[in-house]
């Protein structure tokens, strides 16, 4: 670190003297106080850059000096050497950045703790603290709100490491910072500031309220905290001996207590009601039923879900700030797809995303076209485990799946012409090719938005996998419920795409491919966590297993010194 910002401070040398001696002779004057400390601290830093002008490290040092010198180095937090308003609003907004998710101590709150108490009993003793002292707090204060305002705009962890699977374009660093640095300290408006710098989302402050709420559960977490298991479901109306703390444990997150009466091991009405609101504050059918899924979620701790909290916090924060007027939104582990208009929902369909070890990727890309009746050329993978195998047990597998094989020059070739005990994945000089119809994979549209994931959005003939819990089940595409209302609502404007229309062209029984008139954006997130418009907090399963990595890197120790 030491190394790097030497190199910096010689280039901060040739800009403090190019500054300086280019200043009209009778801006030169003598100078004392706070603001000439202030001064001195910078080139204190050029004279010896092994050591901390300010007794500790400090995050942003070019865009401080930017700062400090274009206000000609007076202070920013102190008026007549006194802490203002805003210096205590600045060191508040620090320690509520808990409910963003961050770590209020790695924004200098202990060194601003303790100076704010020197301060404070020096007024009451009638002492006086010293001009060096209150320009090395101005400078940390400033270094504060740079750095929590960077991680506020663009998030703390970097979102390109393969671990947090994240394509999606971030916004422009650019000098949004120091800008509302800037507007702060003149205007007065610390906390505005700050906000202002807060995704560009209001579900984004909503997930804040519920943090405050997690933090408040926090504080009366039972010391015993029993893991809830079954070893079969529970069904509404049977008797079990875990139903007593179920009904604990949701009165725990309820706030609320039930009945002495009802304290028993029946599994009643009443608990049914409970359990089923609950279920769909878990995207899980509201079936009632007391199974594994429903009982992970009850064996979460408030510390669990601030964790949880905090991971979809910053996931909020890497999104891009442009708000688009259309978009079909995928929340993978929601198992959801939205087609959004004017920040209004049109439509709400289930869907059904890769399984774990084919996940489908967090990325964007613009949908341009749709494809009605499409064939499905079967990729290798499934053809190596899947189609290759089931053909050499039975070659009529390849008949009743309505599939046909053809080389890569489009000629079909007899099945019959093969010698099945000779094939395998790697010598398989063909391509199978299913063809249009009620059975096809892909059911009987497909919504092409091209990318190098290859990875788009289709219906399903399998129909009954909408109604399960768990719905990580393809090979990375995106199946959803409801294709026809997506399609209808995509061909709006063009009036001879009528729904009777759209229906037939599914069922021709040949591809035909409609381009759109305007490119949507597709935008696919992975959220475990999000307040609705109700305020009310939606948690998921994180079945790709990434919140854990996230929140690892989110309390790791920031990169000191690294300037702009």
């Amino acid at each position: 670190m030491d190394s790097l910002f030497g190199r910096k401070c010689t280039l901060l040398a040739v800009v403090l003297y190019i500054i300086w001696s280019s200043l009209p002779a009778q801006t030169h004057v003598i100078d004392s106080g706070v603001s000439f400390e202030i001064r001195h601290l910078f080139e204190f830093r050029l004279e010896d850059p092994g050591s901390s002008p300010v007794g500790g490290d400090l995050y942003n040092p070019d865009q401080l000096f930017q700062f400090y010198s274009s206000r000609k180095f007076k202070e920013a937090w102190f008026s007549e050497d006194r802490l203002t308003c805003n210096a205590y609003e600045m060191r508040y907004l620090i320690q509520q950045s808990r409910f963003d998710g961050l770590i209020p101590d790695q924004y200098h709150l202990n060194r601003i703790n303790a100076f704010f108490q020197v301060m404070e009993q020096a007024l009451k003793g009638g002492a006086v603290v010293s001009p060096i002292e209150i320009a090395k707090m101005d400078v940390v204060l400033s270094d504060a709100f740079l750095e929590l305002g960077s991680h506020l705009y663009l998030g703390k962890v970097d979102p390109g490491h393969r671990e947090f699977g994240w394509e999606l374009k971030r916004k422009e660093p650019r000098k949004e910072v120091l800008n509302k640095l800037q507007l702060a300290v003149d205007g007065c408006e610390v906390r505005k500031s700050l906000e202002a710098l807060y995704p560009d989302f209001p579900m984004y402050k909503r997930m804040r309220v519920s943090m405050m709420g997690f933090y408040e559960k926090a504080r009366s977490t039972p010391s015993s905290w029993e893991r809830l298991t079954v070893s079969k479901s529970i069904k509404p109306y049977e008797r079990h001996q875990l139903i007593p703390k179920v009904r604990e444990r949701l009165d725990f997150w309820e706030g609320s207590q039930s009945e002495a009466s009802q304290e028993s091991e029946w599994y009643d009405t009443l608990l049914v009601r409970r359990i089923e609101q609950y279920q769909k504050h878990l995207g899980l059918n509201p079936d009632g039923v007391i199974g594994n899924a429903t009982l992970r979620a009850l064996n979460k701790r408030p510390e669990d879900l601030i964790k949880q909290g905090a991971v979809n916090l910053e996931r909020m924060r890497w999104l891009p700030d442009t708000v688009l007027n259309e978009l079909i939104l995928v929340n993978i582990a929601n198992f959801s797809m939205d087609y959004i208009k004017e920040r209004d929902t049109l439509l709400h369909s289930n869907a059904i995303v890769g399984r774990a070890y084919r996940k489908t990727p967090v990325f964007n890309a613009p949908m341009t076209y749709l494809v009605f009746s499409p064939t499905w050329t079967v990729p290798p993978t499934i053809l190596r485990n899947d189609v290759i195998p089931a053909v050499k047990k039975d070659i009529g597998y390849l008949r009743s799946k309505n599939m046909r094989i053809l080389t890569f020059g489009g000629k079909e070739v007899d099945p019959h012409s093969i010698d099945w005990s000779k094939v395998t994945a790697s010598n398989f000089p063909y391509m199978v090719r299913q063809d249009p119809g009620v059975a096809n994979s892909l059911g009987l549209v497909k919504f092409m938005f091209p990318n190098q994931h290859n990875v788009y959005i289709h219906d399903t003939p399998s129909r009954e996998l909408f109604s399960r819990d768990d719905r990580a089940l393809s090979s990375g595409c995106i199946r959803i419920e409801r294709p026809v209302e997506l399609a209808r609502l995509l061909l709006a404007d063009q009036p001879l795409w009528t729904e009777d229309r759209i229906l037939a062209a599914m069922r021709g029984g040949r591809e035909q491919t409609v381009m759109l008139r305007r490119q949507i954006p597709v935008v696919i997130l992975y959220l475990t966590f999000w307040t609705d418009s109700a305020g009310t907090p939606q948690i998921r399963h994180d079945l790709y297993d990434r919140d854990e990595a996230l929140f690892k890197a989110l309390n790791e120790s920031v990169v000191v010194g690294r300037g702009a």
